[in-house]
């Protein structure tokens, strides 16, 4: 069975400052940068000019480890310090609904698991003790 985890830093419309600060300061490279307006537009739910710039994802590689980046959307609530998420990426989908179902336990589903633009299954969880994981299969 293969898994793996990185941590996912949430920030409030500055996470692309974010990026390069932590490139600069770690010694990182910058993988790529996705932002809200980079996705298909969704005449339902039009993005204002700001939304459209913020960071969606951002990758940072830093020697091994993969460093992962977004912004909220607009209305979601932010509170510095309580930012870091854990994203976790099992390779199989029956396993990333085992691992979802069981972290969803006694917890809160944020976004249930669906197919997306770049994963065939992606949700979000927030558990019983408050830490919001990204399920996250990679796509092909």
């Amino acid at each position: 069975m293969s898994i793996s985890l990185n941590p996912y830093f949430v920030f409030e419309g500055n996470a692309r400052e974010a990026v390069y600060f932590y490139e600069k300061a770690l010694g990182g490279k910058v993988m790529g940068i996705m932002t809200f307006g980079d996705m298909p537009a969704d005449p339902n739910y039009p993005l204002t000019d700001d939304m459209k710039s913020r960071v969606m994802h951002a990758h940072l590689k830093v020697g091994e480890a993969d460093l992962m980046f977004s912004d909220t959307y607009e209305g979601m609530p932010y509170q510095p310090g309580n930012a870091i998420q854990m994203a976790i990426h099992p390779k199989e989908e029956a396993r990333a609904r085992e691992i979802f179902d069981a972290l969803a336990d006694g917890g809160q589903v944020i976004m249930p698991l669906q197919k997306t633009d770049w994963s065939p299954l992606y949700g979000q969880v927030k558990d019983k003790f408050g830490v919001t994981f990204q399920v996250n299969v990679p796509g092909e």
